[in-house]
């Protein structure tokens, strides 16, 4: 798989997308308050808090799926006003969810293939036919996603339907989806979430070689503090939706405001 193309203002270490000053309101309901941080380019990058602090709220603010009462996001030294998911999606975001969201009676190929949607340029009545340039068309974007499969390990379950898949399986392919779109920010809702223990030591060696291999940016919210504090480079608190802490790991983990609100004891 190819490392995703970045725009030529965008070099390893600089902000890739900034988070300022956002609220966001259900009605009374304040899920987020006044947060602001950024995301480097090829960093990972934790949210951690406790359930309720507003985590998945703000991946939603980020891919466009909720728009913000107040405040901006700012992609690229962009800022983005009212971005639809699939316009957040062609421009570079991509994600997977905290409960599995794959098209359960399709194979993992044609799963991870439709992660390609966004990169065909053949209409809907080529790609029906199968025929001519949207057959050549096809051709190159299922070997991506050949390489995809062969970098997850996944290959001896191509064929079969994502439904029959044990969960751990299912989230690599859901990984696999994300990816087939060559992301420059990938965000990640509790990718561990469900796994055992050796499934979880595979999906953090996927997240590091994605990071390393491809310079994927990479977003993660998390729960397992051990995870958190192995793969990322920087950490973001937030607490009812207020930021409380944001620093590298070490200083998060000693934060006293960290440790009353989530961690319990220094972790």
């Amino acid at each position: 798989m190819r490392a995703p193309d970045m725009d030529a203002g965008v070099a390893a270490g600089d902000v890739l997308l900034a988070v300022e000053n956002v609220s966001l309101r259900f009605g009374g309901v304040k899920a987020i308050t006044d947060v602001s941080f950024d995301i480097r380019k090829g960093e990972i990058r934790a949210i951690i808090g406790p359930n309720g602090a507003g985590k998945t709220s703000m991946l939603n603010v980020i891919n466009g799926f909720y728009h913000p009462q107040d405040g901006r996001i700012t992609f690229k030294g962009r800022t983005r006003s009212k971005m639809r998911p699939y316009v957040a999606a062609s421009q570079g975001i991509a994600r997977t969810f905290q409960n599995v969201a794959l098209f359960k009676g399709m194979t993992t190929l044609d799963n991870i293939m439709a992660g390609r949607t966004l990169k065909m340029r053949r209409g809907f009545f080529w790609q029906m036919l199968r025929h001519g340039p949207a057959m050549a068309e096809e051709i190159e974007h299922r070997k991506v996603v050949e390489e995809i499969i062969d970098f997850l390990e996944i290959e001896a379950i191509r064929k079969v339907p994502v439904g029959r898949l044990p969960y751990g399986l299912q989230k690599r392919v859901e990984l696999g989806r994300a990816l087939a779109m060559e992301p420059e920010l990938l965000l990640l809702d509790e990718p561990m979430a469900g796994m055992n223990l050796e499934e979880k030591e595979d999906m953090c060696r996927f997240i590091l070689d994605v990071n390393s291999q491809f310079g994927t940016t990479i977003a993660l919210i998390e729960h397992d503090m051990g995870v958190v504090m192995d793969l990322s480079d920087r950490v973001v608190v937030l607490e009812y939706g207020r930021k409380i802490a944001d620093g590298v790991p070490d200083e998060v983990k000693s934060n006293q405001a960290v440790i009353d609100a989530y961690l319990g004891v220094p972790h």
